[in-house]
Parts: C-alpha cells; structure tokens; sequence
C-alpha cells in the first residue's frame, strides 16, 4: 500500500480565515493528498504577540476545518508550547506518512533563515503558494540542497485571495463586518469571546 501523504499547513491562524481554507484545500487536491492538517503556531518565534490565546485559535481552527472531512486540526505546537520551530514539530510527528509542508513564495524567500533548515528539507517535501510579489523560486542554498536529496519543489497553482488576519483583527476593532472573511462558526466564535476588541 502506498504510504499516506499528508499536507501540513502552519500558521498563527489568528484568526484562522478562508483563504487559509481554500490553500489547504488547493494543495489537497493538487498535491493528491489523503488528508492536509492545519497546525496552529504556540508562539512564533518570528512574530509579535499574537491578539488571541492558543487555546482560542485552536478552538477557531476546529470549528473552521469540521465542515472538510479532508481537513483536520494539529494541536502539536500548542500541546507542546513555548517559541514555534517548525524543525521541532517535523521531529514529533509519527513516521509512516510523506509529509508535504505548504508555504506561500514570502516564506520560501526566508526558509533558508528557518532553525535547521536543512534538516526541514529532508524530513517533507516543500510544497508553494504563489503569493503577490514574490516568485517561488528556491533560494540558491535550498536549491542546491533539493538537488541534493533528489527532491523538486513542488507548487501549488493559487490564486492570492485579498484577505488578512490583520485586517480582520481590525475590522473586529472597529465593530466592522467580517462576514465572508471567516467562516460563520468562527466569526460567531470572535464575537461571542470578545476576542480582537482591543490591542
């Protein structure tokens, strides 16, 4: 039997919202994927606070994926806790399945500053987004370093979607609408927490 492939999409999802969807979505199908998990950080390392609690953006991500048999969510980085490297969560995870990291071509530009990078490299296949100004292509260490292990960066076919979390979190400040930006569970979630109502 062929192993199972997995898609693993990280992020704050802070809050979690339909693009972050509809990537995970595009990569399951794409890719040929049997499942993609969305992993929510505990603390970015390479980002400020975060506006909601990890156990808040966990609960969001449930209700976000339930609708999506396709989709589930990973709680091993908020089980885990503390500063979020991506090498760290690749380590925990069960082995058996090929697992495929799904990135936007922003990340790919940085990968190469990533904690053990070279080692994120061997462990899944890199799977990119195309995201506004910012081709996919590897940087020249990364490259070299899939040629070395005889692996392809694989892409996604994407169309960026004009939707944020910031402005999300901003809309929800300024008592706007965010209908459509989130799925209705989720946006029912904020506003029956309180979340994003101040900074």
């Amino acid at each position: 039997m062929d192993l199972a492939r997995i898609g693993l999409l990280g992020g704050s999802f802070d809050p979690v919202h339909r693009a972050h969807l509809a990537l995970a979505l595009a990569a399951r199908r794409q890719l040929e994927l049997d499942e993609v998990q969305l992993l929510p950080a505990a603390q970015p390392w390479q980002r400020p606070a975060l506006g909601a609690s990890a156990q808040d953006r966990l609960a969001m991500t449930a209700l976000a994926v339930r609708p999506y048999p396709e989709l589930s969510v990973n709680a091993e980085e908020i089980r885990r806790g503390g500063p979020t490297y991506t090498v760290e969560t690749l380590r925990a995870l069960p082995a058996g399945p090929r697992y495929y990291w799904i990135l936007g071509s922003d990340q790919l530009l940085n990968f190469c500053n990533w904690r053990a990078w070279e080692e994120i490299a061997e462990r899944v296949e890199l799977a990119v987004a195309q995201r506004p100004g910012a081709a996919p292509l590897a940087p020249a260490p990364l490259a070299a370093r899939l040629e070395q292990l005889g692996r392809r960066l694989h892409r996604i076919a994407f169309t960026p979607m004009d939707v944020s979390a910031t402005d999300i979190r901003d809309r929800v400040r300024r008592g706007d609408n965010i209908a459509g930006l989130v799925p209705e569970e989720v946006a029912e979630y904020i506003r029956k927490n309180g979340l994003y109502l101040s900074h």
